[in-house]
């Protein structure tokens, strides 16, 4: 058993390998890793995706953004409020938009992604991450192969037509600070695995996309 150590912890490797929980699953693990502006569809093609896999008898799982947001990465009113946190941890411990906050929310989820991967699941994540640091850190942490970057490319104004929350319209009008594609960067993705047309395609397309590079590069048959 190799160990690796820290400050007071010890890494313990499991008895069972990744390769073994492949075998079983008869698929491999990977991280789907959706990015792009707020409403280019990430969250639209993770779960179509999702959907898709299941139908097929894969195992996978998306971990949505703003689904995340409510539980694991709660911000701090949400931790004082409802879980009774007093302020100073509420603040310690609860994530909110500024950078520092998005890149360790973005760390939060590729510890988590990593856990499903190596269990065999295709887990679909689906977040803005706007910054290509912290995306590179994820696929640091995911380590040799495993880490697909999905760039769901959709042009800004077709983004803001579509504005299903109306966030586009806040930050247009001041109410909504550091909105990424707006008042903050979006860092596009340099050498993506996948790029994904969302201005001229349709929701079963790319998925169907995502499906083929899956098939093609070996993680599902």
């Amino acid at each position: 058993m190799s160990e690796q150590k820290g400050a007071d912890i010890t890494w313990h490797d499991h008895l069972v390998t990744r390769d073994e929980r492949w075998k079983l699953m008869g698929h491999k693990g990977c991280i789907l890793w959706f990015t792009g502006l707020s409403a280019c569809g990430k969250s639209t093609i993770a779960n179509a995706v999702d959907a898709k896999l299941h139908g097929v008898g894969v195992h996978s799982f998306v971990l949505d953004g703003d689904n995340i947001r409510f539980g694991l990465n709660k911000d701090p009113k949400q931790l004082k409020e409802k879980q009774g946190y007093e302020e100073p941890t509420a603040k310690r411990f609860g994530l909110g938009f500024s950078a520092e906050d998005r890149a360790e929310n973005i760390r939060r989820i590729g510890e988590v992604a990593k856990l499903f991967a190596d269990a065999g699941v295709v887990t679909a994540t689906a977040f803005i991450s706007p910054y290509r640091a912290d995306r590179d850190k994820v696929r640091a942490i995911m380590g040799a192969g495993g880490f697909i970057e999905v760039y769901v490319n959709a042009s800004l104004a077709t983004c803001e037509a579509r504005d299903p929350k109306g966030l586009y319209k806040k930050a247009r009008a001041g109410e909504l600070k550091g909105f990424t594609g707006i008042d903050d960067p979006y860092e596009a993705p340099e050498k993506a695995e996948l790029v994904l047309d969302s201005d001229n395609k349709g929701i079963d397309e790319l998925s169907n996309e995502v499906i083929a590079y899956l098939k093609s590069s070996g993680y599902i048959s």
